[in-house]
């Protein structure tokens, strides 16, 4: 029977799966004997290929001994992958605690992330990451801490060796680099870690300039394209768009759908300063700090 459902929650279940059993010390061949599947059963449900019943994913997670909080996940997942389109909406079905745009995130071999309103959270410096954070009413400083922490680790992938970093290309509107946080040095920080990240042969980062009227994108806000490798014979997962909004995140992986955005970023990166250019633009906005 055909998947009707969005690929996105299916495709994270079976990573997680997948790691579970690593790390449970269980091969392949054992789990599928044991759970008196086949082998190639196994294979789809780890390759995202097809959904799960929650009733299998609660006897996975029994023999692979994961924790509650990883089963509640895992549970949910499989409950969500039966849904035709998909939005995850925080606090609601998936848990809060759980950031499932990571897993996408480490797995991509090509980001592609648009940012109208603020630095793009892999070039982020932690006392910019600190002042985003703080704008939500109520969240303590330990908190805003946690988020510090899990976002410098997102960022490690930028710059591993095994499996090969990412491509990372980013588009930033002019606009958010003439909006600085309030600590003058720390604003200064920022755009030069910006322009120094850009020396990376991974990292190419574009300024859309103030210039550009309105654009195919002028209503789309800030979204990421992310592209993801083969694996042996083994097909590379659907590439998928992803979009956050005040109350959830929305995937989509839909052809079309991901074809639209794809053509709105080429008009974008090309609409944008080459990357010299822009390295040009954040280099005279720091001179433009002293002089102030």
């Amino acid at each position: 029977m055909a998947e009707t459902g969005s690929s996105v929650p299916r495709r994270q279940l079976g990573r997680l799966l997948r790691q579970a059993r690593e790390e449970a010390g269980i091969n392949l061949e054992a789990a599928a004997k044991t759970l008196e599947w086949s082998r190639a059963k196994m294979y789809r449900l780890e390759a995202g290929h097809t959904s799960l019943r929650t009733h299998d994913v609660n006897l996975m997670c029994q023999l692979y001994g994961t924790s509650t909080d990883l089963t509640e996940v895992l549970v949910s997942l499989a409950r969500e992958s039966k849904s035709r389109g998909w939005w995850h909406s925080y606090g609601d079905v998936i848990p809060a605690w759980f950031e499932l745009y990571v897993g996408l995130e480490a797995a991509a071999r090509h980001i592609r992330h648009y940012e109208p309103n603020l630095i793009p959270g892999l070039l982020q410096t932690p006392e910019y990451m600190s002042a985003v954070f703080e704008t939500k009413p109520g969240r303590t400083s330990q908190e805003v801490a946690q988020k510090v922490a899990l976002r410098m680790e997102r960022q490690k992938l930028l710059a591993r060796r095994s499996p090969a970093a990412p491509l990372f290309e980013a588009i930033i509107d002019e606009a958010v680099l003439r909006r600085p946080i309030n600590d003058i040095e720390a604003w200064r920080a920022q755009l030069a870690h910006l322009v120094n990240g850009a020396q990376a042969g991974n990292i190419k980062v574009r300024v859309l300039p103030a210039s550009v009227g309105p654009h195919r994108a002028s209503f789309a806000g800030a979204f990421m394209i992310l592209d993801f490798p083969a694996k042996g014979t083994r097909p590379a997962e659907p590439s998928t768009v992803y979009s956050e909004s005040l109350t959830g995140s929305l995937y989509l992986d839909r052809p079309g759908e991901v074809e639209t955005y794809a053509s709105a970023w080429q008009t974008l990166w090309n609409l944008a300063l080459e990357e010299r250019a822009s390295e040009d633009l954040v280099g005279a906005l720091i001179k433009e700090t002293y002089d102030d």
